[in-house]
């Protein structure tokens, strides 16, 4: 049932699935073996053996899908970019308001309508001081018309500079397919939603820093590295994970694997996708899948593996869409559309359509495509993949697990 919501038979999906991961699993690969050499270096071979998984608890996150924390340990020497975008908006004492009219900025620059009124009055920036709120990151259409809002606990932080403009994302997809029938106000499959607010994140480079004139000067191509490792430890390393979380429910769901041997496939998955292994031996009575929020509550996790392909896939062709001759000019990690009227009205002949067609027809009208293809996410982070390989051939790290 979960796979029908892709206007293809469940099999192909699955074979959709499997297809994409093999595209990007080549850069995984790199990933995994600078970070498990770099972890080896700090902890040593009896923690981190070489050639094998890398213990999950070793990689900063609770469920090994995002490393972004141990950054500073598998940073290159030369990993700062030239600039602290989260000390310069404490410079600019910019407040919460400030910071989400510089995302409204971006889209407006798109030629697309400023947000309304109420927007401004009804959303949630800051956490109150009188109440309990959860403070993730959100985007609400509450009326299905013009009542869009965010709530956040904005941060002065690079990190909520960027969610702003993600999360808007969010609210500029609602307000384009507001005049479609109410079933079809809606993305055009459910990673669409995700992707699109990432695609415009994926904007948010030194360059449009510079426009908006939030940094002085943009840093030479040789600092890249740097931020496109710090990018690919959250959104490359999150793809296997993206992929298992659902091939294991799926197991369960067609009695595959049995409720004794729950736990035991669950890691299974993790070792043969991520190469990551458990602190410790698990018991079989234990069951590890549930502190996944999405997995007690019953949320399909395939769309979030789906948005970090599409995002690429959006960006490139937006990116196309605002040259001058529909040829990237750059690297495409150094491209920004801020600014191109040109990409805007592409982006919205898209979003306006909610999901009244099948969604190959959508992803044609932004991208001339009608496959999810993760050849753009390969050419996003190509100088970090070069980069990684003659770090791996350099310190002789053994690849694999």
């Amino acid at each position: 049932m979960w796979g029908s919501n892709y206007d293809m038979p469940p099999a192909e999906f699955a074979d959709t699935m499997d297809r994409l991961w093999q595209q990007v699993r080549p850069l995984y690969v790199e990933l995994h073996t600078y970070v498990r050499h770099r972890l080896t270096e700090q902890y040593g071979e009896d923690v981190v053996p070489p050639g094998e998984p890398i213990p999950a608890h070793l990689l900063g996150n609770m469920w090994a899908q995002s490393w972004t924390n141990i950054f500073p340990l598998v940073a290159p020497e030369d990993a700062d970019p030239g600039y602290d975008l989260t000390e310069r908006i404490r410079e600019e004492d910019l407040s919460p308001e400030e910071m989400v009219e510089y995302g409204e900025g971006f889209f407006t620059s798109l030629g697309l309508d400023p947000l309304p009124e109420t927007f401004w009055a009804r959303s949630l920036f800051e956490k109150p001081a009188d109440r309990q709120v959860v403070c993730h990151a959100s985007a609400w259409d509450v009326d299905d018309q013009d009542d869009v809002r965010i709530k956040m606990c904005i941060e002065p932080t690079a990190e909520d500079f960027q969610t702003i403009h993600h999360e808007l994302g969010h609210n500029y997809y609602q307000r384009a397919y507001k005049e479609q029938p109410p079933l079809f106000r809606g993305s055009a499959n459910d990673g669409f939603h995700e992707a699109l607010g990432d695609a415009v994140a994926l904007s948010v480079t030194p360059q449009y820093l510079q426009q908006v004139g939030l940094i002085d000067e943009v840093p030479p191509p040789a600092k890249d590295i740097g931020l496109l490792l710090r990018s690919a430890l959250d959104k490359v390393a999150f793809l296997p994970f993206g992929l298992m979380v659902d091939k294991w429910r799926w197991q369960v769901f067609s009695g595959e694997v049995a409720p004794a041997e729950y736990n035991e496939a669950w890691w299974d998955l993790r070792e043969q996708y991520q190469g990551i292994a458990p602190p410790e031996e698990r018991p079989e009575k234990a069951f590890d899948p549930g502190a996944k929020y999405h997995i007690p509550a019953n949320t399909p996790y395939s769309r979030y593996f789906l948005a970090r392909i599409l995002q690429f896939q959006f960006h490139r062709s937006l990116c196309e869409e605002a040259s001058p001759d529909g040829q990237l000019d750059g690297p495409l990690h150094r491209c920004s559309v801020y600014g191109s009227e040109r990409a805007g009205d592409r982006l919205y002949e898209m979003m306006a359509m909610g999901k009244e067609r099948p969604w190959p027809e959508a992803l044609e009208a932004l991208t001339g495509e009608r496959e999810m293809d993760a050849s753009a996410m390969i050419d996003y982070y190509a100088p970090l993949m070069d980069w990684l390989r003659e770090q791996n051939d350099r310190l002789g790290a053994e690849s694999g697990w």
